[in-house]
């Protein structure tokens, strides 16, 4: 039976040894909780670290932290102290956080966490290859595991495997300038299906692999190798029954059922009646913006004083990462802001700021959620944010208004909130106001949309949705007829070569035997390709021949003291093994007067882009320009080229970041077919990569072997994933 594999770097298991006593109960955070129902029905297995280190396992301990994991159908990986120190505290919070986060002047690039960073997800990627069964689908969370999914594809490339980030995706911009960014980009593209909070982490996503990656993206599939990867977005949901249930019982408590929280709650309102509580809750961490908060507060005590001894805010702060020096930092900050805040407006009866540093029970969150009149949300950048959330749902009676930074990802959600510009203190004090003074039918009109559209979507209904999703992509392959050369079929084109008796290689050359340069100029052969081709043209009844767009003089100039034969310009010029060049197509060339002005019109609007000029034709090169505005200039190029030329005679071809004008006479397949004419070749084989190549595959007869390079649509009978393999798969003839 197939099961699901939950790939973490938690446990859902909070792991401790005190005085070498061992104590565990189950995690509380958002994750743990999110795959809750996924992890407790049917065949799963979590795999992630339990929270103890290998230097603190010892005697017997080690025994009962195993059968402890594994009674919960978990698997730990282990880890020593040093990998803790450098993958998590190091390369995952002190780089991969903050620049996720959008806070550059925090993150820390360092060779030696990088390297444990790699080491520590190839153990998390090794234990998942132990596991792995076939039909078994696999999940894997968050930054600190990135490169766990193609760790995984590189050993097991028929796996199906979901990623989730579960934090912002930066934009291009701050992405480019992370170190390893191309090694994290593939990590997270061994994946069948990645998963974001929000569009916009995906918009980002997917302009990353465009321009670092210069892949293929339509829509949200990027076309990496021989895959499509999904890209989409899934927001996470809360327990919202759970949260909403507790509160409803909070709401039926007698005085004497209360909790200790709660009567101390309710004693400060009766001590100071009218007062209305404004509530903070986060972790102490940088990117939520708790100083802002502070000092927003006390803009709105300046601007607005009527409000004085009217408000109180609670703020609930998380102790988070205490060994980090940007953490204690914070701490001191925050500690000195509300105590200047409170000294400076303090008075006998009233302190405007109730400031808790440790984390509460959930009762005791509870009591605060359904206590507070206002949620005051405003991180500087957050993946999603289930604090808001939370409070929507335990808001009972349908009261209570949340003001809510823009920059978290529950805001794309929730947008009957108060939103807000975390670093606009005006805007901040304007909205306490308004939410303060709010109509309570405005209150509940608000809320009950907000409650009516994140009550169905559960975190259970998130975890499925995803999982669901992830199936379809089992069968999300290009629509391609072309056939993978397989060890058992590349066998047997090795043995039909050895017994023909006369053979032909029609080889293209860029993107086929080289790959693509920046500048076509760059592309000249190296001495490895001469070997190759010297070698399988000296074979007995062998003949090679190179079929290029390339100019004839570029090609004389590289191959002319070859004995290949070589075709030109798309087929126009023609040098037979052992012959003279002859012009097989006579064509006119005046039309480029009148086509250049308009490609040159384009290189000026289009940084990176340039002409290369050939006898006859012109080509506009886009490789080196920014692929979106790339992009849009070849769509209205293309469509300004096809109404000019109409009834011309000529073409339009789109190759590799190349859009070529050339005479619609001229082919591939016609200059392969005179090159045969008078030969009776009996092994014929021919490679290319792109749509030009398309004329030569229709052209040969159904008994030549038809060589797409790249995961393409194509006529051609087989395909080679890329150009680097072409040379191999060549030397097998050689």
């Amino acid at each position: 039976m197939s099961k699901t594999i939950i790939v973490a770097n938690r446990l859902p298991l909070d792991v401790k040894i005190t005085d070498s006593e061992l104590t565990v109960k189950p995690s509380v955070g958002g994750l743990a909780t999110g795959l809750k129902s996924v992890h407790e029905s049917g065949d799963t297995l979590w795999i992630g670290w339990s929270g103890v280190t290998n230097e603190s396992l010892t005697g017997d301990l080690t025994e009962q932290v195993n059968k402890i994991v594994s009674d919960a159908k978990c698997q730990n990986i282990l880890l020593t102290e040093d990998e803790v120190e450098k993958f998590y505290f190091g390369f995952s919070n002190n780089a991969l956080w903050p620049l996720f986060h959008y806070f550059l002047q925090y993150a820390k690039f360092e060779v030696e966490e990088w390297e444990a960073y790699k080491s520590v997800n190839q153990k998390f990627a090794d234990a998942v290859i132990e596991q792995i069964r076939e039909g078994d689908r696999i999940w894997i969370h968050d930054y600190q595991l990135l490169l766990v999914p193609k760790m995984i594809r590189d050993k097991r490339p028929d796996a199906l495997i979901g990623f989730f980030l579960h934090i912002p995706y930066p934009s291009y911009e701050i992405f480019r300038t992370f170190p390893w960014r191309e090694e994290l980009l593939e990590g997270m593209l061994g994946a069948n299906l990645i998963g974001f909070h929000t569009y916009d982490y995906e918009r980002h996503f997917l302009s990353s692999c465009k321009r670092i990656l210069s892949l293929e993206v339509k829509f949200n599939d990027v076309v990496f190798n021989d895959r499509i990867v999904k890209i989409d977005s899934f927001p996470m949901g809360i327990d919202y029954e759970k949260f909403h249930n507790a509160a409803f019982k909070h709401m039926q408590n007698q005085a004497d059922d209360q909790s200790e929280f709660q009567q101390k709650l309710s004693m400060h309102f009766n001590a100071s009646s009218g007062t209305k509580m404004i509530l903070s809750i986060d972790r102490l961490d940088y990117t939520k913006g708790i100083p802002n908060r502070l000092l927003a507060f006390e803009y709105f005590l300046d601007k607005y004083p009527q409000f004085i001894e009217k408000v109180r805010l609670i703020m609930l702060a998380v102790p988070s990462r205490l060994n980090v020096p940007q953490y204690q930092k914070l701490k001191r900050e925050t500690d000195e802001l509300v105590g200047r805040i409170n000294g400076r407006f303090s008075s006998v009866s009233w302190t405007p700021i109730w400031y808790f540093y440790r984390a509460v029970p959930f009762e005791d969150l509870i009591d605060l959620y359904a206590s507070s009149h206002v949620a005051l949300i405003n991180p500087i950048r957050d993946g999603m944010n289930l604090v808001a959330k939370e409070y929507v749902a335990t808001r009972v009676n349908k009261d209570g208004v949340i003001i809510l930074s823009e920059m978290a990802g529950a805001a794309k959600e929730m947008t009957e909130a108060l939103l807000i510009n975390p670093s606009n203190y005006d805007q901040i004090a304007d909205s306490l106001k308004q939410a303060l003074e709010m109509p309570l039918d405005e209150q509940k009109t608000r809320m009950e949309i907000l409650q009516n559209r994140l009550r169905p979507y559960s975190v259970d209904k998130w975890a499925s949705e995803f999982l669901q999703a992830l199936d379809t992509t089992k069968n999300a392959r290009l629509i391609v007829q072309a056939k993978a050369i397989e060890p058992k079929l590349h066998k047997a084109m090795l043995s039909k070569f050895k017994k023909s008796q006369k053979r032909l290689f029609l080889l293209d050359y860029d993107g086929t035997l080289v790959g693509f340069k920046n500048n076509p100029k760059d592309a000249s052969p190296d001495a490895e390709l001469y070997a190759l081709l010297d070698s399988l043209n000296s074979l007995p009844n062998t003949e090679v021949a190179i079929i290029s767009g390339r100019d004839h003089e570029i090609m004389q100039k590289w191959f002319g003291d070859r004995d290949y034969s070589l075709i030109t310009d798309h087929g126009v010029w023609l040098r037979r093994k052992g012959e003279e060049w002859e012009k097989i197509e006579h064509l006119k060339n005046d039309w480029k007067e009148n086509l250049r002005p308009i490609l040159e019109k384009y290189v000026d609007r289009t940084p990176g882009t340039f002409i290369e000029e050939k006898e006859y034709s012109l080509a506009w090169h886009y490789r080196r320009a920014d692929p979106e505005l790339a992009n849009l200039r070849t769509m209205e190029l293309t469509t300004v080229l096809t109404s000019l030329i109409a009834n011309n005679g000529l073409s339009v071809l789109e190759g590799s970041k190349v859009i070529e004008i050339k005479s619609s006479s001229v082919s591939k397949g016609r200059a392969a077919t005179r090159l045969m004419t008078g030969t009776k070749y009996d092994f014929v084989m021919a490679i290319g990569d792109d749509w030009t190549d398309e004329h030569m595959f229709e052209e040969l007869p159904r008994r030549a072997i038809t060589i797409k390079v790249g995961f393409k649509k194509t006529v051609a009978r087989f395909y080679i994933k890329r150009t680097d393999e072409v040379r191999t798969f060549l030397k097998s003839f050689s």
